[in-house]
């Protein structure tokens, strides 16, 4: 299934070190089960082990050394930039004075020299974009990646659905969540690279420029080192001040409206997928106060999202509006006062404008950053469930599971969920190669449990489970999976269906009566749709055939087939699969003699305090 899925830095830390209420409830929720010590001891330190983990997730991954190569090539381009820039910024001053002086060959000389500035910088702007788009592009195919090899671990499935609100739409912080991750990481990081290069740069030149700028008051003359530099930081800081303070509950509403949004999206998803059903109970009215009510759930974030993005944009654009003139007003007593030319002022405009420009990138910034800020965490967060979902699943008591001998062995075989419990009569069962044996649920409500317990997907008990080693196995459960995709591929699922011949396949579709699909081997179609659940079933029976099982279990008695379902399965589990042994899981015992032997599932007593992720009776 895998390969199928195939400024101011203090405040920058300070706006990263904030909490996150939804993000810190759904970490409660997945670590309940953990020891007190076991728990982040700050958001600082929760933050860094996310950023640490993403980090990791990335360099761990195949394409660590094309990472390498797009990382030093953008590095250069933006190290050349920042050097054709201040070489524009040293041009002001010959080209302005050249200005004030009527010179018009030196206004024509260098205004040559500016096509070839701009040239450079035009070619090293459309370098550095192309290698910013390549960043995200393969930042988003190693981050998904990962998260899909996570998710799909064996038994991973099945446990993340039982554990929590972090189980809840996974698909939505796999696809969505994890590219905004990759795009807003890749944006920022380089942004914050290129503006801290500048301020580096820039604040040189600012602070050399500022020497000739007197300030006279009353007949005083003070000469302040530094006087452009200092006001321009000042300057910064008030806007990153007055933006925090601001745009702050952005980052808590930007976690909320994820999940509002996703628990949308998988809404409508689920109206998709049941569409018959609502539509032979007369559920559309039903279906559609549901999904506006999910809506409003999501226009209520949007709204407060609106109304925290007005109030931040207020500080924003009026800080960038002062900003237009705030360089020339600083400066303005320099050239008045006769010690800054013309070119001069705009050499130390173009200088002020490229430190504050640097400094205010976490002004300019702040909403993505918050937004980084949110998606890191859900996104982090899901990956952390994924990596201990086992350690995490595991009760005081649970089933041991081993692979010895050439027999199948149930030995004291407990099974408990909340609230309820049910053992084996007798306690030991040996099934032999070959045997047809049926458990039949006494209890009405551990058959689900049972089946998923004997495929290793519910741990919850006690007792041992043993395989003979390197048997091939086979889970029918009461509805059958057929994947995406081609039919071929959906039949000999999860093999490759390279290792079948065309002869095979057509043969094992005629020999389940479905000789009309034999045409639609290479059609790729969502045939879980297209099918009939008669005709899902049978091609059940011909992936039996095909995989020749040496075990098989099954969720549902032959009684449950139709006639000519059972002379079908029937014909293939006594003739092709006679040596196969089979059990089957039923909530009631078979009429028909088909089984050589039947062990119940009989009532126990329940766990004084069960610690499981689903209800009575659910199926893991």
């Amino acid at each position: 299934m895998i390969r199928r899925l195939g400024r101011d830095f203090a405040t920058v830390f300070a706006i990263l070190r904030s909490p996150c209420r939804a993000d810190e409830a759904m970490t409660e929720k997945i670590d309940e089960k953990q020891e007190p010590a076991a728990r982040p001891l700050s958001d600082t330190a929760e933050l860094a082990r996310q950023f640490s983990d993403f980090i990791l997730a990335l360099w761990r991954s195949s394409g660590r050394s094309t990472f390498v190569l797009l990382s030093v090539g953008i590095i250069t381009v933006i190290l050349a930039t920042n050097a054709m820039q201040v070489a524009l910024n040293m041009w002001n001053k010959p080209f302005y004075d050249a200005i004030e002086q009527k010179n018009v060959g030196s206004f024509l000389y260098y205004l040559m020299v500016f096509g070839g500035l701009a040239g450079v910088l035009l070619a090293l702007n459309v370098a550095q974009t192309w290698l910013d788009q390549m960043i995200k592009l393969q930042s988003r195919k190693w981050l998904t990646r990962d998260l899909i090899e996570q998710w799909l671990a064996p038994r991973r499935l099945v446990m993340l659905r039982n554990s929590g609100e972090i189980g809840v739409n996974p698909d939505q912080r796999v696809h969505e969540d994890a590219r905004h991750l990759a795009e807003l990481s890749a944006g920022l990081g380089i942004g914050l690279f290129q503006s801290s290069l500048l301020l580096v740069s820039f604040i040189g030149v600012l602070w050399v420029l500022s020497s000739g700028i007197r300030l006279s008051f009353d007949g005083t003359t003070l000469a302040i080192p530094g006087y452009m530099v200092w006001c321009a930081l000042i300057f910064a800081a008030t806007g990153s001040l007055l933006s925090w303070l601001v745009g702050r509950p952005l980052i808590g509403i930007g976690v909320e409206r994820y999940a509002r949004e996703a628990d949308l999206r998988f809404a409508m998803v689920q109206v998709s997928e049941n569409a018959n059903g609502i539509v032979l109970n007369a559920g559309e009215a039903d279906e559609k106060k549901r999904l506006g009510e999910e809506l409003e759930r999501v226009l209520g974030v949007m709204r407060q999202m609106v109304n925290a993005i007005a109030r931040l944009t207020w500080v924003t654009s009026g800080y960038g509006w002062v900003g237009i003139v705030a360089p020339i007003v600083i400066a303005a007593p320099g050239y008045f006062g006769g010690q800054l030319t013309f070119g001069q002022l705009m050499m130390v405009v173009g200088a002020f404008n490229q430190v504050q420009g640097s400094l205010r990138w976490f002004v300019d910034n702040f909403s993505a950053i918050a937004d980084w800020r949110a998606t890191l965490s859900r996104v982090m967060t899901f990956r952390e469930a994924l990596t201990s979902l086992e350690a995490r699943g595991q009760s005081s008591e649970h089933l041991s599971y081993e692979a010895a001998g050439d027999h199948v062995v149930l030995d004291h075989v407990r099974i408990t969920w909340t609230g309820g419990a049910a053992a084996l009569d007798p306690d030991s069962v040996d099934i032999v190669p070959g045997e047809r044996l049926q458990i039949v649920d006494q209890t009405g409500a551990g058959r689900g449990a049972l089946f998923s317990a004997l495929a290793g997907l519910w741990p919850f008990g006690s007792g041992r489970i043993a395989l003979p080693p390197g048997a091939r196995t086979m889970f029918l459960p009461e509805r059958p999976y057929i994947p995406d995709g081609t039919l071929r591929s959906a039949i000999t699922y999860p093999a490759s269906p390279s290792d079948f011949t065309e002869e095979a396949l057509t043969e094992a579709l005629k020999r389940v009566e479905l000789p009309r699909l034999v045409g639609s081997l290479d059609r790729r179609a969502r045939w879980a749709r297209e099918l009939s659940f008669d005709d899902e079933e049978r091609l059940t029976f011909a992936r039996l055939l095909l995989l020749k099982p040496d075990w098989i279990f099954t969720e549902q008695s032959i009684d449950t087939l139709d006639e000519r379902q059972r002379a079908v399965f029937l014909s293939i589990i006594n003739g092709e699969l006679k040596a196969a042994g089979l059990v089957t899981v039923a909530g009631r015992p078979s009429a028909t003699d088909f089984y050589g032997r039947t062990v119940n599932l009989v009532g126990a007593e329940p766990d004084p305090e069960p610690d499981l992720g689903a209800k009575e009776g659910e199926t893991a």
